[in-house]
């Protein structure tokens, strides 16, 4: 009953939106459409605004967990046209606050002592109020200022009731249109999923929050609250209380006498420092979660909050990804469609030329816009539409990728319009580059990989009787051939061969202590191979 409740409710929103109008344009069962076309509404409820407006009204309507599942399409620039992105993205949540007492309810449940023994001040009226959670301003007994946020009550049964809504949905959109499975609707479903139950658990969230920290502990870029784990948990949040500037308060800035120049440049800086240094970046870089210090004009310092969102790459694909940005300022189109393949975004069938043909094509028009102006996002997004032409599976870190460089960017060019991206980035890319592959870095990676190694010593003696019995097999045949003047490389050398092939350092990196072994036996065993 309940399901059927809300099912109703879907509709009416979907009647007062008018958004059977675009769904006449998709390719529906013709029933279907004959049955909306008879439709009362189609006569009495104006049409009153753009198809995108009325969707964003639409979700707004439909509630909180709506909201969010619009901001999460905002990011998929590969799944919308790029007139639906930016009223999407306007979406806020603007949820009612529940009350004071029961948010203090919830802490004292969750940390298990009274309010009153735990917080020297503690203000019922929340600071702010959104989908998941509501923060609320405190002072800790000790003296300090910090901010308290709560998980909002009933939100798990919310978030479960609707996200069933949505399947039943993308499973009516699959079943009636083909075509549509192309915006891969369960999949986007299973993504939004996953982050709002990660947005659920704040103590996931404080140790984000903490990892960042580390990562930037007496940094003049960037400065992370620190968490007080004593009165954290799932439920309950409590964090040091920055006093800031919001960044997108461009007239307070100025009044503060910081340089908008540098303090755009330091923002690129601290992406790129946490995606390629660190490999764990705030994927949630929007103007409500990143402050100014006011109190370093001549050093600009950036003041982050709400870690619910982060990103992770892999060393592979830091590797591929800063060479493939590489590889597109010095405009080699060939080297980015073989990277493509070699990282295994692409089936490894892939007609590379027909790829390269493809990029060069998306990418010419972008290099004729002045350096400055090229946006860093919009040539991932061209990149990774153009790969999706080529069977490219959904890479999850690199949509959040994506999003994050698109939030710094519009960020970057909103404090700085004439902002060079390149010009700052560019450095950071070359010499973390540098740093991979200078021999330094390899015998780093050994000694990390050290015990590893001694563990698979053990197995190499099977797997290379193994090789060696199997080639003894085709040893006979393989005499025969030669004498009628035909020859099959052996085992030993196509080995060598394949692995004097240019390396992929990446590779190399993660199993450097094995390959180096396997290299150094493959040699032995075919100079033996040889006297004999």
């Amino acid at each position: 009953m309940k399901a059927f409740i809300r099912t109703l409710a879907l509709l009416r929103v979907v009647i007062r939106h008018r958004l059977d109008v675009p769904l006449l344009r998709l390719p529906i069962p013709l029933a279907l459409r004959l049955l909306i076309w008879c439709m009362p509404w189609r006569w009495l409820v104006p049409v009153k605004a753009s198809e995108p407006e009325r969707v964003k009204q639409a979700l707004i309507d439909l509630g909180p967990v709506f909201v969010k599942l619009g901001q999460l399409l905002a990011t998929r620039r590969d799944l919308l046209a790029d007139q639906w992105v930016e009223p999407l993205a306007s979406l806020l949540d603007k949820v009612p606050p529940f009350s004071g007492a029961k948010a203090q309810q919830i802490i004292e449940q969750a940390i298990g002592l009274p309010v009153s023994e735990a917080f020297k001040e503690f203000q019922q009226e929340p600071l702010a109020s959104a989908s998941v959670a509501q923060v609320h301003a405190a002072r800790l007994s000790s003296g300090e200022a910090v901010v308290v946020k709560v998980i909002r009550p009933g939100i798990e049964k919310v978030m479960r009731r609707d996200i069933r809504l949505m399947r039943a949905v993308a499973r009516v959109i699959n079943t009636w249109s083909p075509d549509l499975r192309r915006l891969r609707a369960n999949d986007v479903i299973d993504e939004f999923e996953k982050t709002l139950y990660d947005e659920l658990d704040l103590q996931r969230e404080a140790a984000n929050a903490s990892q960042l920290r580390r990562n930037f502990e007496d940094s003049e870029l960037l400065y992370i609250p620190k968490i007080y784990w004593d009165y954290t948990n799932r439920k309950v949040l409590v964090q040091e209380r920055i006093f800031a500037l919001p960044v997108n308060d461009i007239e307070a800035i100025e009044a503060a006498g910081i340089n908008r120049k540098e303090l755009a440049r330091v923002g690129v800086e601290i992406f790129f420092t946490q995606v390629f240094r660190d490999s764990f970046f705030h994927a949630d870089m929007h103007p409500g979660n990143i402050f100014v210090n006011p109190a370093t004009p001549s050093k600009p310092q950036y003041m982050a909050v709400d870690f619910g969102i982060v990103g992770t790459l892999t060393r592979e694909d830091q590797a591929y990804l800063a060479r493939i940005l590489l590889a597109f300022f010095e405009r080699d189109y060939h080297k980015i469609a073989q990277l493509h393949v070699d990282c295994g975004w692409l089936p490894e069938d892939t007609a590379v030329n027909e790829f390269e043909a493809a990029i060069r094509a998306v990418s010419e028009p972008i290099f004729a816009k002045p350096l400055a102006e090229i946006s860093f996002a919009q040539v991932l997004l061209g990149l990774f539409q153009t790969a999706r032409r080529f069977n490219m599976q959904v890479q999850p870190q690199l949509v959040l990728l994506q999003k994050t460089m698109l939030n710094i960017e519009g960020l970057g060019r909103q404090l700085y319009p004439q902002l060079d991206l390149w010009e700052t980035a560019a450095p950071i890319l070359r010499q973390w580059y540098k740093q991979q592959i200078h021999p330094k870095q390899v015998i780093s990676q050994l000694q990390d990989n050290w015990p590893d190694m001694v563990q698979q010593l053990p197995q190499l003696p099977g797997l290379i009787h193994a090789a060696l019995a199997q080639q003894a097999k085709a040893k006979v045949e393989t005499a025969k051939q030669v004498k009628h003047g035909k020859s099959i490389m052996p085992l030993g050398l196509l080995t060598l061969g394949l692995l004097s092939m240019p390396f992929n350092w990446a590779w190399i990196w993660q199993h450097a202590p094995i390959n180096t072994l396997v290299i150094l036996l493959a040699l032995i065993w075919l100079w033996r191979q040889r006297k004999v």
